[in-house]
């Protein structure tokens, strides 16, 4: 699903979203109130972790097939909300761009069909890696401050959202992973060079559900808010079955020009 949205009405497109959400920092402290023995030490973020994202995912391609399972044809940038200036960018694209790494950036990587595999690579920040671009992402709950130096994977802020009301005690399962990435250089939300800027920001919604077959589904909404180039946030949701290994992880990198 890809559409124009303003707002964090956006997570509408899940199933948390008509829950009003406490925020986890990075200590593992709730801003409105921690559950947790009285006196105890507060828990790591993975510790804390109410929804285990780590594992093997493929996407499944479920709607807007023709954008992301082919690179469409230069000029085809139908439910995007381009300004006339991210237009004019656009059409500087040529057909022997194609694979280029501007395509697998922060603001589009989780759209594109792949494979993900997500670890802890501390107790602190969540790897996400892609075999299509071969790309690696780091949410950090401790972010610190923002390099100085823009990246195709940008600097990703993340907390874990739960529903007010949760009892004090153990961690319960249930709630979201929100990242909000920065520090962006400029690249593409579709194969065929449908820009976004420096400027962007990137806000995604992480949820695990379980269909009732057993089968372990990972939902990634992706809120686009780029001034210079669309002329409102642009809102994806994007799909991925859990796999059971690795066998079919395949890494296959992306064009550097």
């Amino acid at each position: 699903m890809s559409y124009g949205l303003r707002g964090r009405t956006a997570t509408a497109l899940v199933g948390t979203a008509a829950l009003v959400l406490t925020v986890y920092t990075s200590s593992g402290q709730a801003a409105q109130g921690r559950g947790g023995a009285p006196g105890a030490p507060p828990l790591s973020p993975w510790a804390a972790a109410p929804i285990d994202l780590t594992g093997y995912w493929v996407s499944v391609v479920n709607e807007d097939w023709r954008w992301r399972m082919v690179t469409p044809p230069k000029g085809d940038y139908a439910s995007v909300p381009l300004n006339p200036e991210g237009s004019k960018q656009a059409d500087t694209w040529q057909p022997t761009m194609d694979g280029q790494c501007e395509a697998y950036g922060a603001a589009a990587l989780m759209r594109i069909p792949t494979r993900v595999h997500i670890t802890w690579e501390n107790d602190n920040t969540l790897k996400v890696e892609t075999d299509a671009g071969q790309q690696t992402r780091r949410m950090k709950f401790s972010p610190g401050p923002a390099p100085a130096e823009r990246s195709l994977q940008g600097h990703s802020a993340a907390e874990w959202e739960r529903p007010v009301g949760v009892p004090r005690g153990p961690v319960i399962p249930g709630g979201t992973l929100k990242a909000t990435t920065t520090m962006l250089r400029p690249g593409w939300l579709r194969k065929n060079g449908v820009p976004y800027s420096e400027d962007a920001q990137v806000t995604e919604y992480y949820d695990r559900f379980q269909a009732p077959n057993g089968d372990e589904w990972l939902v990634v909404t992706t809120i686009v808010h780029d001034p210079k180039y669309l002329t409102q946030d642009f809102v994806t949701s994007s799909h991925f079955k859990r796999e059971a290994d690795g066998a079919k992880w395949s890494p296959s990198p992306c064009k550097t020009a």
